[in-house]
């Protein structure tokens, strides 16, 4: 039968295209593992777009405090609000934008901080008693006073935080570093998240990769005995028939890339055998038992408690020494509308002394020198009291025109603070910090240009800073 009469259809190839082609056989293959382990079996095969130019960072540790922290109550040190406590703020100072939550409250009564503030370490930072760990460690860190961003609402502003827009969709932090400097663990994912177990906060949006190829997804590791949901082989099925299936698989999927040239193809391979790696890397990484006790003591003993804050920030240490380029802690309930004062402490008790012992424990390492942590919110808490004021209660409302983010370690200066606010800590009077600056800046200490790490998705190129942002050069090393 001539081949004019056939009915299946086959795109005309070349025989330079079937050569170039060719090599997506079992030698390439073979080829590929030896020069890159990770495109052994179809992860992709392009080179990483950064970094641009010597990085001061290789990874990313972000303790998420989803909710909000007051600023006023931690870091940013306003004795005003203590002389005129109970007195209403004055409209010339708080202006026209307020949360439609208060929009209509009667009296907006200015709100002391809780506890005593005080200066401390040889860099004299003002932090408050509410964070008695962090306080020692304030020469190690670079407290940013004058943050500022879009959205006066929790989930829009999660999202502009990490991934420059207030619309879901768009691919995270996380994703954006995973997709710019590849990776340096073949066995682990580039970007993991860790929640609080029974707090988390946040959405699993901002774990998306939103259009960039999926294997830049974030995976959240769980505590309790499956880490990862669907990671374990189902009963009766061992390890090498797994590995069995996958190379079958593996040879059909090429097939399929030699034919539509389908990058999603080589993505859904890529997840398929970092999964099969993981049965093994993700147990050993989560089992801490071989922990000395002194390192425990460091976290506190509820490192020993699996899901919580504590032991995910001991986990994020590991995480840290095995490579991983981004880790992103989640701990929820700090949206403090009301009932403050018994709040407030609870949370601090659940973070602070973790906090400053993740930072020292990377510090004994010296993986400091190379990893950047950052300690935040999605925006901060307003001066007066949201409801009623009493003697022993009150709230505070969002604030997304001043508020505090911390850094600490590499390329950062230590023991600086940056950026300072008005009397009632409401409108920032020195160096605002906007989002995609914060944002411009961590990618420039991971060695990347914000401008030059880019998507083309829908005919538009996309950025984690969107079309704005500048570096804070100030703060730098």
């Amino acid at each position: 039968m001539n081949d004019h009469n056939h009915n299946h259809h086959h795109n005309p190839i070349s025989r330079k295209d079937f050569l170039s082609k060719a090599t997506l056989g079992l030698g390439a293959i073979s080829l590929a593992s030896l020069i890159n382990p990770l495109s052994a079996f179809g992860a992709s095969l392009k080179t990483p777009i950064g970094p641009h130019f010597a990085p001061k960072a290789k990874r990313i540790i972000f303790l998420n405090m989803i909710g909000a922290p007051s600023q006023l109550d931690l870091f940013d040190y306003k004795p005003i609000l203590t002389k005129m406590h109970g007195v209403e703020l004055p409209n010339s100072v708080m202006g026209d934008r307020v949360t439609a939550t208060v929009a209509a409250q009667a009296t907006k009564p200015i709100v002391r901080p809780l506890y005593e503030f005080k200066q401390r370490g040889q860099s004299g930072m003002w932090m408050s008693d509410l964070m008695p760990y962090m306080a020692q460690i304030t020469d190690e860190l670079c407290m940013i006073n004058s943050m500022y961003t879009e959205s006066v609402q929790h989930e829009p502003a999660q999202m502009f935080t990490h991934t420059g827009s207030e619309i879901p969709g768009r691919p995270t932090m996380g994703s954006w570093i995973s997709y710019g400097l590849g990776s340096e663990n073949e066995n682990l994912p580039n970007y993991i998240s860790l929640m609080t177990k029974g707090n988390e906060g946040g959405s699993s949006r901002l774990l998306s990769s939103g259009f960039l190829p999926a294997e830049h997804q974030g995976v959240q590791l769980r505590s309790g005995k499956n880490p990862v949901l669907f990671l374990n082989n189902p009963p009766g099925v061992s390890e090498s028939i797994r590995r069995e299936q996958l190379n079958h698989l593996q040879k059909l999927q090429n097939q399929n890339y030699t034919t539509w040239e389908d990058e999603s193809i080589k993505a859904k391979m890529a997840q398929y055998e970092m999964a099969f790696r993981m049965q093994t890397s993700v147990p050993e990484v989560m089992n801490t038992e071989g922990e000395p006790d002194h390192i425990y003591e460091l976290y506190g003993e509820d490192s020993k408690k699996p899901g919580t804050f504590a032991s995910n920030c001991l986990l994020a240490r590991r995480l840290a020494e095995r490579g991983v380029r981004f880790v992103q802690l989640y701990h929820g309930g700090w949206d403090h509308h009301s009932n403050l004062p018994k709040q407030i402490p609870k949370n601090c008790k659940d973070v602070d002394q973790a906090s400053a012992a993740l930072i020292m424990d990377l510090k004994q390492r010296g993986l400091l020198e190379d990893t950047l942590v950052i300690w935040g919110g999605e925006f901060g808490r307003t001066s007066f009291s949201q409801g009623q004021l009493t003697k022993d209660n009150f709230g505070r409302d969002h604030h997304p025109d001043a508020y505090t983010m911390l850094m600490a370690g590499a390329g950062v200066k230590k023991g600086l603070t940056y950026g300072a606010t008005d009397d009632f800590g409401y409108h920032i009077t020195e160096n605002k910090v906007h989002v995609h600056d914060f944002n411009a800046t961590i990618l420039h200490l991971l060695g990347i240009d914000h401008e030059k790490l880019n998507y083309k998705y829908q005919g538009r190129r996309f950025r984690l800073t969107d079309v704005h942002g500048n570096v804070v050069k100030d703060i730098l090393s």
